[in-house]
C-alpha cells in the first residue's frame, strides 16, 4: 500500500508516519520508485503499537525507541522483550535517595529473594518506585505497613500469572505481545485499583458490620 492508504487505515496523518520513519520507531516503506515507498500490515501494526506506547503508556519517542530495538532483536528472549516495555513504564526517580529509601531497598531486596522472584537486583525499576513508597509511608508514620508486602505480593504473582496468560494467548507475534502488555499493564492498573476499592467497602462492611 502506498503512504497515504497507510494513513487512512491507521488514522494517522502522513507528516506524523514520516515522522515516525525519520526517529527510527516505523521501518521506511519498500521502495517502489525514487519518490515512491510500499508500506504492508507490519507497518500498520507498528504504528498501533506506537500510538499504544505513546497515548495508553505515556512514554517519550526516546523511550519507544529502545522498545522497538528490543522487539527487532530476534535473537533477545520475549522475556526480554516484555521486561523493557514494563520497565519504561514505571515512574523514574532521578533524585538523590534519602536514607528512608536506601532502608527501603534492603526490605525489597529481600522480599525478591524471599518470593524467588526472577527480577534484577533490587527489583529493577518496579522495585525502586516500591521502594519509594515504602520510604514515604514510613515517613508518614506507617513504615509497619511493609508487614504486609508478603500478602501484596501472593495477590500480585496471582495478578501476574493472569497478566500473562492474557497476552501470551493465541501464540501472538512479538508486536501484539508488547501491545497487549503495555495496554494490559496500564488499564489493567486502573481496573485492579477499582476492584481493590470495591473490596475495601465489602471488607469495611463485614468488619464494621454496616450496610452499603
Amino acid at each position: 500500500m502506498r503512504i497515504g492508504e497507510l494513513s487512512r487505515r491507521t488514522g494517522i496523518s502522513v507528516p506524523t508516519i514520516k515522522y515516525y520513519v525519520r526517529e527510527g520507531l516505523l521501518p521506511a516503506g519498500q521502495l517502489t520508485s525514487p519518490n515512491q515507498a510500499s508500506y504492508d500490515e507490519s507497518h500498520e501494526a507498528r504504528i498501533r503499537l506506537i500510538r499504544a506506547l505513546l497515548e495508553v503508556g505515556g512514554l517519550s519517542v526516546a523511550a519507544i525507541r529502545e522498545v522497538m530495538t528490543a522487539i527487532d532483536d530476534r535473537e533477545r528472549p520475549v522475556h526480554k522483550v516484555l521486561g523493557a516495555a514494563a520497565d519504561r513504564l514505571v515512574p523514574r526517580y532521578d533524585q538523590d535517595p534519602g536514607a528512608g529509601v536506601i532502608e527501603a531497598r534492603q526490605v525489597v531486596a529481600e522480599l525478591v529473594g524471599r518470593r524467588g522472584w526472577r527480577a534484577e537486583a533490587g527489583g529493577g525499576p518496579a522495585g525502586e518506585a516500591l521502594a519509594v513508597a515504602l520510604a514515604a509511608l514510613d515517613e508518614v508514620g506507617h513504615g509497619t505497613f511493609a508487614e504486609l508486602l508478603d500478602t501484596y505480593a501472593e495477590a500480585a504473582e496471582e495478578v501476574a500469572r493472569a497478566d500473562l496468560g492474557y497476552v501470551t494467548r493465541g501464540g501472538v507475534a512479538r508486536e501484539e505481545l508488547v501491545e497487549a502488555a503495555v495496554v494490559g499493564t496500564v488499564l489493567g492498573d486502573a481496573v485492579f485499583a477499582a476492584l481493590r476499592r470495591m473490596a475495601h467497602v465489602d471488607a469495611s462492611g463485614r468488619a464494621f458490620g454496616e450496610g452499603v
